[in-house]
């Protein structure tokens, strides 16, 4: 029977968490708003609008949204062609594609920065599909985006790993009914992560590699 290995890819592939922490902050700046560098690298993760309405509230005025998402894809495109991988990434993903795994690729990434990031990884030879930010309604932590990657896979929830770097993930992947691996290079805390219902942490994909054997992905 198939299996899929469903990966989130900043923070979990692509070394991209505080890129995308300092340009928010930025983005925030600009438009008048100061919030913290560690609230925001909390909400990395979620989506534009969920992530500006977590860290400015519900009471804030949402005909800001737009312009401030729109900074923080300005400023994050500056980095498009030279986004850093993680160690192991794509010898990962090869490795496991070489397994028998379909890989998918579940992100909260648009199109050019999916683009972008999967140029970075340089293992599309691995990569079966990818669910980004333009195919679902909903972005993490609702499972939609985890649901969308099986449906592209072909392959149901019990036969599928999930790994990604923030709590966001671990909980989109348990909604979906899919086991989930951690990693830590994302900057979030292991215990963070075990508690969002990670059946094993990892220190990056590199490690991952390493223990394959004894991972849920083994």
């Amino acid at each position: 029977m198939e299996r899929a290995a469903v990966f989130d890819v900043d923070g979990t592939l692509a070394d991209t968490n505080h890129l995308h922490v300092v340009t928010w902050w930025e983005a925030f700046r600009q438009a008048g708003h100061r919030v913290p560098m560690h609230a925001v690298h909390r909400a990395v993760g979620l989506p534009s609008t969920d992530l500006i309405a977590h860290l400015l509230g519900e009471d804030r005025d949402p005909e800001q949204d737009d312009a401030l998402s729109a900074a923080h894809k300005a400023l994050y495109g500056q980095y498009f062609d030279r986004l850093p991988a993680l160690p192991g990434a794509g010898d990962l993903l090869r490795r496991l594609a070489g397994d028998g795994w379909k890989v998918v690729l579940a992100t909260s990434a648009g199109d050019a920065e999916l683009g972008a990031l999967r140029r970075a990884i340089d293992a599309d030879d691995a990569i079966t599909a990818t669910a980004g930010a333009d195919d679902v309604e909903s972005g993490k932590p609702a499972p939609e985006p985890v649901q969308r990657a099986l449906e592209l896979a072909g392959v149901p929830a019990e036969r599928a790993v999930f790994v990604g770097d923030t709590v966001w993930d671990m909980t989109a992947a348990r909604r979906a009914g899919v086991r989930c691996v951690g990693v830590l290079s994302g900057g979030i805390p292991r215990a963070d992560l075990v508690e969002a219902g990670a059946d094993a942490v990892y220190d990056d994909p590199a490690a991952l590699l390493e223990g394959l054997a004894g991972s849920p992905l083994g």
